[in-house]
């Protein structure tokens, strides 16, 4: 792999290797949860500056894309992709979001 590419996995568990920068369309599905970046072996992948990293993913901004609420519904509360996209963002923030 050169440094201007990356492997995902999508349905299937199907890896591919992928440009990067993502285009805006494979972005958006990589932060929904459609696709996850793996390494060339399938194996997770960990960046460099989040390894270590004990903190609790934060909910998104309220001004963050509906794309970005869908993620972080589906990777923290393990709500299924499609039933996070059927919410609309301001359903996704007040369900996931912080209370305080």
């Amino acid at each position: 792999m050169s440094d201007d590419s990356g492997y995902f996995r999508g349905a299937g568990g199907v890896v591919w290797e992928m440009k990067l920068p993502l285009s805006g369309d494979m972005a958006e599905q990589l932060i929904k949860g459609y696709l996850t970046r793996v390494n060339a072996d399938g194996t997770d992948y960990v960046q460099p500056d989040a390894e270590g990293s004990t903190e609790p993913e934060q909910p998104p901004a309220a001004n963050a894309s509906k794309a970005m609420w869908v993620g972080y519904a589906h990777r923290v509360h393990g709500v299924r992709i499609d039933d996070a996209e059927a919410l609309t963002k301001n359903d996704l923030m007040e369900l996931y979001g912080s209370k305080g």
